[in-house]
């Protein structure tokens, strides 16, 4: 018998210690091989002062044992505390989120009984990095970072995860019809790793797209690989028309740790009234134990708990009147899938977690791109503050200021504003100067830069923002403006 693994424990906010405390008690009757460490992180971290919500002893314990379960945890809405669960994910490194939805039609009542694929969610990057200024009275920006050995990295998990669980489909989705240079970066690389494993079925769908396929016919994907926001929103999709969001585990995994958790939140509302379902945290720790070998205990729990929906032991959000016989608590959930391990289900296929061993998480960090292009200065973005309502005086006023640099384009919220007539459109206060060495991208210095920027702050231009353009081995990386 292998020795006990020490994981790390987080009770969490809301219904987060009741329905921990139901999945301990169910792992500890399958007989996990797990030693708990046990933590504070949320909220109450967050009133005593830790802007963070993650006390130093939290972070030790982490470390040292590199597996976290965690339930769900309270984020304030619209101010206040940066995400734990986003600041664990990307202080730890958890690059690749995994979020499995499937049917368990008819117990859970779902139009799609075919359902079963996997969402695989880069975890780091994209809009979740968090980084927004506000620049002037009106305007507000977020900043969408893409890097290449990010998208690398994601969409090798994904094909080497659809290689160990004998998956066959790979989907990528992205927005790069709108955004040529970010999510063209991740549909790009797609192609290039899908060269890689010939044996897999591949395409790529714009995400408007796919995520209206996969509302109406889930049963068409296997796994979907797919940047940060959009695999939050696809997962939460997926969870539901798959039955419940309740019902949905979700693992966290990075080079070295793991964090595994329920899809969703800390339901406040419903904290301490034992009617809350533990099966999104308890299949978070079935993902759990298949990431720390234990195979055979991950699969004991899984078939038990199919027992109990194929027997109709149901808690009260997935109650219905054809298929259930008992409404159950969060504690009395719990005890029954304990009184029904050892048995299979008779339904469901049960489940034996058989894993290929072809697939090589190990070497993911090995592979990513060192290729450098040659990177040449070319221009430079300018963002001034004028909430000056007469638009054409304030291009001209612009254009008037003399520089090394030539005005190639003024831009407001993307639109090109000038050169040529003004549109007739909402225009906010900010608004960028586009200046270029020539129109052909000719090298320039910073020096002219700087000259530049000098002469629209002496013209009594307010500047709220820069970002140098540059080309890559002569390809330009930077967008243009609508209508440019």
């Amino acid at each position: 018998m292998s020795k006990n693994i020490p994981i790390t424990v987080a009770h969490g906010d809301g219904i987060g210690p009741e329905i921990m405390a139901a999945t301990l008690k169910i792992l500890d009757a399958a007989g996990a091989r797990i030693t708990p460490e046990f933590v504070e992180v949320g909220e109450k971290v967050y009133l005593d002062g830790n802007t963070t919500g993650v006390p130093d002893s939290a972070w030790e314990s982490m470390l040292r044992t590199k597996v976290l379960l965690k339930a769900p945890i309270t984020t304030p809405q619209g101010g206040g505390y940066k995400s734990v669960n986003v600041t664990i994910r990307k202080t730890l490194g958890l690059y690749a989120n995994v979020r499995p939805s499937r049917a368990y039609v008819p117990y859970v009542s779902s139009n799609f009984p075919d359902m079963d694929l996997v969402i695989v969610r880069e975890n780091e990057e994209g809009l979740y990095a968090g980084i927004e200024h506000r620049q002037t009275n009106d305007t507000y920006q977020t900043l969408k970072i893409y890097s290449r050995p990010g998208c690398e990295r994601i969409i090798r998990y994904a094909f080497e995860y659809a290689k160990r669980f004998n998956r066959r489909k790979i989907t990528c989705l992205s927005k790069d019809n709108i955004m040529k240079l970010t999510d063209g970066l991740f549909h790009k690389v797609f192609n290039e790793i899908a060269q890689e494993y010939p044996g897999f079925e591949t395409e790529h769908l714009i995400v408007d797209i796919g995520t209206a396929l996969l509302a109406a016919r889930p049963e068409r994907f296997d796994v979907i690989v797919t940047s940060n926001l959009y695999g939050d929103i696809l997962s939460d999709v997926a969870s539901q028309i798959a039955g419940s969001v309740g019902l949905s585990g979700s693992a966290n995994i990075g080079r070295d740790m793991a964090m595994f958790e329920a899809v969703h939140g800390s339901a406040p509302d419903i904290s301490g009234k034992n009617i809350a379902n533990p099966s999104g945290l308890l299949n978070g720790a079935v993902q759990m134990l298949i990431h720390i070998n234990q195979n055979d205990v991950a699969a004991k729990i899984q078939n038990a708990w199919l027992c109990c929906l194929e027997k109709g032991m149901h808690t009260a959000d997935i109650y219905n009147n054809h298929y259930s016989k008992e409404k159950l608590g969060t504690e009395q959930f719990a005890q029954a899938v304990i009184d029904n391990l050892g048995e299979k289900p008779q339904k469901f296929h049960a489940v034996s977690f058989q894993i290929s061993e072809d697939s090589h998480f190990t070497e993911l960090h090995e592979k990513v791109s060192k290729e450098k292009a040659k990177k040449e200065l070319v221009g430079i973005d300018i963002f001034i503050d004028s909430d000056n309502a007469d638009v054409l005086p304030l291009c001209e006023k612009i254009a008037k200021v003399s520089g090394p640099l030539k005005l190639i384009a003024i831009t407001n919220r993307g639109l090109k504003i000038w050169p040529g007539n003004p549109v007739h459109c909402f225009v906010s206060d900010q608004w960028c100067c586009r200046f270029q060495a020539s129109e052909d991208f000719t090298a320039t210095s910073f020096e002219d830069l700087s000259i530049q920027m000098k002469a629209l702050h002496e013209a009594g231009l307010e500047i709220v923002k820069t970002e140098n353009l540059y080309t890559f081995d002569g390809e330009r990386g930077f967008s243009l403006a609508q209508g440019q």
